[in-house]
């Protein structure tokens, strides 16, 4: 009688040093939802990003980074410069540094976005807040 034998192995696979000890943070709630830091290298980071149905992100400004949404799902009112859109499921906006900016949900389900920065400064200390919903702009 013959007899089958089975051969686990095991694939790891061992990341540079570099890489490895890059951590990614845990979500992160705010009043107006929760942000998820994915990735982040030197000169970017990227957010998945959830904003609660009828809420909306402070008029706010970057002096170190611009920034790319696009919509995973929902609904977004978009705040950039003089100019206000609505994207919707697949659709994305640019938002150079520098400029005045709004994320909204104006919709009836979670606001999910992704969001790319790009800059020479990426932390979130760089927000210049105007106006805010929260009472969170500096005095």
């Amino acid at each position: 009688m013959a007899q089958h034998q089975e051969n686990t192995k095991t694939n790891t696979l061992t990341l540079p040093s570099a890489i490895a000890s890059r951590s990614v943070a845990a979500t992160e709630l705010r009043p107006w939802g929760s942000f998820t830091v994915l990735e982040e290298g030197r000169g970017y980071k990227i957010k998945r990003i959830e904003v609660k149905p009828g809420h909306r992100l402070s008029l706010q400004m970057h002096h170190h980074r611009s920034e790319h949404w696009i919509v995973v799902s929902g609904t977004a009112r978009v705040t950039c410069g003089e100019q206000e859109i609505l994207l919707s499921n697949n659709q994305s906006t640019y938002v150079p540094q520098c400029t005045a900016h709004r994320l909204e949900n104006p919709g009836v389900i979670p606001l999910i976005l992704i969001e790319v920065q790009n800059g020479e400064y990426l932390g979130e200390d760089d927000i210049i807040r105007y106006q805010d919903d929260y009472a969170r702009t500096a005095n």
